[in-house]
């Protein structure tokens, strides 16, 4: 199994025409990929909502990530959610969520395992409530160790917000902060989007101007961390220094939405979900769908695969909504006509393709075949909408497509 993981990230990661130094990096990045990179997806799952407009009876494919947004589609009543994943640990995550939606005995249970997600009490749920329910291979995980030699469903115990990736990603960038006697927390104190802005002009945005943090950003690999591999990195960047492209996605989660509505903003300046009864929260978490997703559990299927392969496996005319994440950024002209020619053969009538991008344009036209191009209609104004109000804030564009036919 762990060969096969391996070969399927570095079928998607490692780009066959690339340099002896840019495969290097490929590698780097695919070895760091690996493990649990996303404790949550960072990809709005209202913008997707509305963007892709999911009904009863609607079958969705997506990409699991951390598998808040598969989870929360469930609340727009669709019949099935595939979700794939070429890492392991976000497949083991997911499966994790849906036995213990499936088994614990209330929503207060489940917020704390999984909103708050650091009480010591939560080993023992895992234990009696969830483990038993689990698949061997997500149990397998979870029990195993990580290399620090202890067990990965401590990290529920010691704040799952914290681990990965991403996680000690945003450690990092608090630390420096302190070292710049910076208090990112601050943002999250702020009373009106006014106040948000006061500080971010004051206290974050100085900081990428620091020749340190420029000379740092210059290279690909300070940005792994974030889950963005070489390949994105140079798309993210376009013409300008990352220094700069970093301060202007920061300066939108700072100060474009209230802290009060965007749990985006709390996981990156405070480093795990807001704890009042009124917090942000993704909506797969939120009290008011518990109900829902308790009785629609069962319509969510995670899998670890790539997401050609899954739909080269399914049924002509078979699917009607497709959420790509950033995927296709990693992807060379070969990989991405094979996903579209896939998407075109399973897409049902009126079937929404819906993605984003590092940078602001549509990455398809001039790259995909103009036969599979033009069987779209490109909605670029209700795009531009949505890529507006992602409250992530860190792709340039959000894309929405629907099948012509």
């Amino acid at each position: 199994m762990a060969v096969v993981a391996k070969r399927i990230i570095d079928d998607a990661v490692v780009r066959k025409d690339a340099k002896p130094g840019e495969k290097l990096l490929d590698r780097a990045f695919a070895l760091a990929f690996k493990g649990l990179v996303y404790a949550q997806i960072w990809e709005d799952p209202v913008v997707d909502m509305e963007g892709l407009e999911i009904g009863p009876g609607m079958r969705v494919m997506c990409i699991a990530s951390g598998s808040c947004n598969a989870l929360s589609y469930l609340t727009a009543d669709p019949a099935e959610v595939v979700a794939v994943d070429l890492n392991r640990a976000h497949v083991a995550l997911g499966k994790l969520k849906i036995a213990a939606i499936r088994n614990l005995p209330n929503y207060e249970r489940f917020r704390r395992f999984f909103a708050e997600a650091d009480h010591k009490e939560n080993g023992a749920v895992y234990k009696t409530m969830i483990a038993p329910h689990l698949d061997r291979e997500s149990r397998k995980y979870w029990e195993s160790r990580d290399l620090t030699g202890r067990k990965r469903i401590g990290h529920f115990t010691r704040g799952i917000y914290r681990q990965g990736l991403l996680g000690g990603f945003i450690g990092i960038a608090h630390l420096a902060a302190k070292l710049y006697r910076i208090d990112l927390a601050r943002v999250l104190e702020a009373g009106s989007l006014e106040d948000q802005r006061a500080v971010f002009e004051a206290e974050l945005a100085p900081v990428f101007d620091k020749k340190f943090v420029r000379w740092l950003t210059d290279h690909p690999a300070s940005l792994f961390g974030l889950g963005i591999p070489p390949a994105q990195y140079k798309a993210l960047a376009g013409d300008e220094k990352m220094a700069v492209v970093l301060k202007r996605r920061l300066e939108k989660l700072a100060c474009d939405f209230s802290v009060q509505d965007n749990y985006f903003a709390w996981q990156a300046f405070g480093r795990g979900y807001d704890r009042c009864a009124a917090a942000p929260l993704p909506p797969y978490l939120e009290r008011r769908n518990w109900g829902a997703m308790q009785a629609r559990i069962d319509r969510l299927d995670v899998r670890n695969a790539n997401m050609v392969d899954y739909l080269r496996s399914s049924d002509a005319r078979s699917q009607d909504r497709y959420v790509l994440l950033d995927a296709q950024d990693w992807m060379d002209d070969r990989q991405l006509n094979e996903l579209w020619a896939q998407i075109i053969r399973t897409a049902r009538p009126g079937a929404r393709v819906l993605f984003r991008t590092a940078a602001e344009p549509s990455l398809l036209p001039g790259r995909l075949n103009d036969g599979l191009l033009e069987r779209w209609t490109y909605h670029a104004a209700r795009s531009a909408e949505l890529t507006a109000r992602d409250r992530s804030s860190i792709y340039g564009g959000v894309h929405l497509y629907e099948f012509a036919g």
